[in-house]
């Protein structure tokens, strides 16, 4: 079955992912579009609460979802997705989240997939992240952060996915402050150049699904979507 979506990942835990994938999902949503939001794997349930929902409330706030079917698994500690089935005694499957997600894709006009981290977090002992967006085929895109250490950190992620011919449609720098600094503006230049890829830009939202929709509607979707062949 041929996917239509995206998949987004982050050069980094907290590079925004969350924020750039709930504002795509809201944008094609408020769009008339039947979005369904996946994430594979949340962790870090025992936190405490914090101004933002957890990653799955969100993407299914952004959907008009119910949270336990955006996610395939949940883990209470804030580990890593491999460490925290180790830590409750259960196992991850990547043909299972890969599954999870094309029946998610099969209920939609398009998919919206969040990763875990960055591409290179476990999922079990054989498999990571990238691992899942070569399962799915789906194009990519980069949340990174916009200041120090984002240029590293975004080339390393675009060398990391072209490695295994993965498709990267965009890097978007998140969250975009209303006067970038010249080294923020800095950043998006170099990352473009040197990563030869499209930078674009996510300003500080709110949780709320009308922010996140009119903020996704300023992003290129249509340019970002497209068509992946499981493998």
């Amino acid at each position: 079955m041929a996917l239509r979506g995206c998949f987004v990942t982050g050069t980094d835990t907290g590079a925004g992912k969350t924020v750039v994938a709930a504002a795509i999902a809201a944008a094609l949503r408020a769009g008339g579009a039947r979005v369904a939001a996946f994430k594979p794997v949340v962790t870090g349930l025992d936190e405490p609460p914090g101004p933002w929902p957890a990653d799955h409330e969100l993407l299914a706030a952004a959907t008009g979802a119910r949270a336990r079917d955006v996610c395939a698994e949940t883990f209470a500690a804030a580990v890593s997705p491999h460490l925290a089935a180790e830590l409750e005694g259960r196992d991850l499957s990547l043909a299972a989240l890969a599954g999870a997600a094309r029946a998610a894709a099969a209920r939609a006009d398009a998919l919206v997939v969040e990763g875990v981290g960055g591409l290179r977090v476990p999922i079990d002992a054989a498999h990571d992240v990238r691992d899942l967006a070569v399962a799915l085929g789906l194009p990519v895109v980069v949340a990174a952060r916009p200041g120090l250490g984002t240029i590293n950190h975004s080339l390393l992620t675009l060398e990391s996915a072209r490695a295994v011919g993965l498709d990267v449609r965009a890097v978007v720098l998140t969250p975009w402050p209303a006067e970038p600094t010249v080294m923020q503006r800095s950043n998006r230049d170099t990352i473009a150049r040197r990563g030869r890829v499209a930078v674009d830009v996510l300003p500080e939202v709110t949780p709320d699904a009308g922010d996140l929709a009119r903020a996704g509607a300023r992003l290129p979707l249509a340019s970002w979507l497209g068509h992946g062949r499981p493998r």
